[in-house]
């Protein structure tokens, strides 16, 4: 874990946006008019993907791929000018968000200009031609680290847009890059901005094994926390996708959160999501739209930092593809409401400085956060079961903080919500070590 990284960050809400499909128009103008609604979600960041201009050369699609970057430094001109962004980000400030870019170090596009500027910065066939060392990325060439002046480029842009006015940095397949230049970039970003954050794509388990077995960078996500604020939690993905699909139990996936507490510092923070632009979106991936909620309702609730997905406030099942135009269907933001209770859950007290405990996995997976000065308690169907559950509640009614309806707790038993419900308390919860049957791991009445 980054030496300075606050606690806090576990309860960030993050806003990931294509600039390319947001708007009518594909424009930072688009995204600027939305901003007070992205911010009613109860966002704190927006984190763009990248900004840059698009390589053209093998390009994939019609469009090309914004990770495929012609100029670092640059404005993608489809989006507006640096004059554009630079009021977009103002106005983000003005209304308290954070602003995020997208950094992407591992690869450029052929036509990047380092290309002809700088050789000797690319991975390099017998040719003397540059190469990817991911063949299915044929659009990309990728930069060979370590590298002294390379490393001076790329840390030099990246403290110029912090000059700019960026607060964070999202850094493309981090796992890949080499360790000591994260290391030296935070480093040297922080001399010019104090407290930009720094959140890194941690790549699957397998591609790790790839990279090393080649004899290339492939780092693990405890090694990542060195240098970066934030892991996507691309370590226990696959599993949960499979537990989505019914192809195995919940139980599975409440295993690899608990094994997340044991091998990480004891103030790791994750991203947790349902979706992003290289996952389907969780309305494709759950088997009903009860499903699909209830899994948002819970990862939002999990311990980490929550994103959404533009779009996703629109329950929309199509992922946008990153090569061409491909608008997201806003259809009058069915989610609104909901993601925005998940978010203000998240900056209560129970979130803030209570402790989180998954309690149980099925047939609902019951989770709690507990405080001193009370407790949110989750119960979240992603089973799609049916009848009255066992829960550790005192009898009685509360008021579901996700739909605002009663929900009623008699003989220790309330009957199983179509999606989820997060129930609040004015006390902490005693929690019977008997009740607490999840992975044969009881814990102690506190």
């Amino acid at each position: 874990m980054a030496p300075n990284t606050p606690l806090s960050y576990r309860n960030l809400v993050i806003y990931e946006i294509y600039v390319r499909n947001h708007g009518p128009n594909g424009t930072f103008a688009d995204v600027e008019a939305d901003l007070e609604r992205i911010r009613s979600l109860g966002v704190d960041v927006i984190w763009f993907m990248p900004i840059h201009p698009i390589g053209q050369l093998n390009k994939k699609g019609s469009l090309g791929c914004p990770y495929s970057i012609q100029d670092y430094r640059g404005v993608n001109p489809e989006y507006g000018t640096r004059e554009d962004f630079a009021r977009l980000i103002e106005k983000a400030h003005n209304l308290g968000l954070k602003v995020w870019i997208d950094v992407v170090y591992n690869h450029t596009a052929h036509d990047s200009v380092l290309v002809g500027q700088h050789p000797e910065f690319f991975h390099q066939d017998a040719q003397g031609q540059p190469v990817t060392t991911v063949p299915d990325w044929s659009d990309v060439i990728d930069l060979k680290h370590p590298n002294p002046g390379l490393s001076a480029y790329l840390i030099e842009t990246l403290q110029g847009w912090a000059q700019f006015g960026v607060d964070g940095f999202r850094c493309d397949v981090a796992s890949i890059v080499p360790l000591d230049f994260w290391l030296q970039a935070r480093q040297a970003v922080e001399q010019v901005k104090p407290g930009v954050v720094w959140l890194a794509e941690s790549v699957h388990a397998a591609f790790v094994e790839h990279r090393r077995a080649h004899g290339l960078s492939g780092l693990s996500d405890s090694e990542i926390y060195n240098a970066f604020d934030l892991t996507y939690d691309y370590d226990i993905w696959p599993l949960w996708q499979l537990v989505v699909q019914g192809k195995l139990p919940v139980r599975r996936y409440i295993e690899m959160l608990r094994f997340q507490d044991c091998i990480y510092p004891a103030n790791y923070v994750k991203l947790r999501c349902v979706e992003n632009h290289d996952q389907p979106r969780i309305m494709h991936l759950a088997p009903d739209v009860d499903r699909a909620l209830a899994w948002t309702a819970f990862e939002a609730f999990n311990k980490g930092a929550f994103l959404i997905y533009g779009g996703q406030e629109s329950a929309a099942a199509h992922t946008p593809s990153l090569f061409d135009i491909d608008k997201v269907e806003w259809k009058n933001y069915p989610l609104q409401s909901f993601l925005a209770a998940l978010a203000r859950l998240k900056k209560e007290k129970a979130q803030l400085e209570g402790r989180f405990l998954v309690i149980k996995a099925e047939p609902a997976i019951q989770a709690v956060w507990n405080h001193r000065g009370g407790s949110q308690y989750g119960i979240f169907n992603v089973t799609g079961s049916q009848g009255y559950i066992n829960v550790h509640l005192p009898d009685g009614t509360y008021i579901d903080q996700l739909s605002q309806s009663a929900i009623r707790v008699s003989g220790g038993k309330l009957r199983l919500p179509e999606a989820a419900v997060v129930l609040c308390c004015s006390e902490p919860l005693i929690l019977n070590p008997v009740f607490c049957e999840l992975l044969d791991y009881h814990v102690p009445a506190e």
